[in-house]
């Protein structure tokens, strides 16, 4: 499928959508328990692959995830509709765990890799960016994947949304906290054209997204 085609509109129980980059493919596919987003991250030169979060579902993520498994699983956040099918996913697959160090706790499968700002995380030959987005949970990442062979794309778990960041339940403190991460973090060293993979719903891109951040921060949400 060209990357022209690639909506990022999937729906639970049915197919996975895939995004073809020069290096990388990426298929997202929805599952349960919160029409849950998880991604499969494949290198297209040694075909090692990545998931980021076991949301949910198993049987689906382990189809898509074929004979070939997986090396690790990301898990952006310490949410539980976030991790439902992590045990069994890592269970049948062996895949290395990452998680924030602040949410690895939080998070009932154990963390091989605990997360900071700034680590990098591996999929074959391409690298991924973790960056530490504090307001949603205390350790929520975002994976930053800066294409050399066009523009950057973010899998921001629950932190950035179209229309807003992740929910910070009415706390003024986190909500400040969230916006400031989400806006010196993302969108002040990404272009517009980076598209971005959120933990539920559709893409979006920071250009989007971007002329609405005062309006964000007005509203306190």
């Amino acid at each position: 499928m060209s990357e022209t085609r690639y909506t990022g509109r999937v729906t639970v129980g049915g197919p996975a959508q895939v995004h073809e980059l020069e290096s990388l493919m990426i298929s997202k596919v929805a599952v349960g328990p919160m029409d849950n987003n998880a991604y499969l991250l494949r290198c297209r030169a040694t075909g090692e692959q990545l998931l980021i979060d076991a949301a949910n579902d198993a049987g689906t993520l382990l189809t898509l995830i074929g004979d070939d498994g997986i090396a690790s699983v990301v898990t952006t956040h310490q949410h539980g509709d976030h991790w439902q099918a992590l045990a069994e996913v890592v269970a049948a697959t062996g895949a290395r765990t990452y998680a924030g160090r602040e949410d690895a706790q939080g998070i009932p499968v154990p963390t091989d890799v605990p997360l900071a700002d700034g680590d990098v995380v591996t999929v074959g030959e391409v690298a991924l960016t973790a960056r530490h987005l504090v307001g949603h949970t205390p350790g929520s990442i975002a994976l930053v994947y800066d294409d050399p062979h066009g523009h950057p794309h973010v899998f921001t778990g629950d932190c950035l949304f179209p229309g807003g960041i992740g929910n910070t339940r009415g706390d003024a403190g986190h909500f400040g906290s969230l916006l400031h991460d989400v806006r010196t973090k993302l969108f002040d060293p990404l272009p517009d054209e980076t598209w971005v993979y959120p933990g539920h719903g559709r893409d979006t891109t920071l250009g989007a997204e971007r002329p609405h951040l005062e309006e964000w921060r007005e509203r306190g949400w």
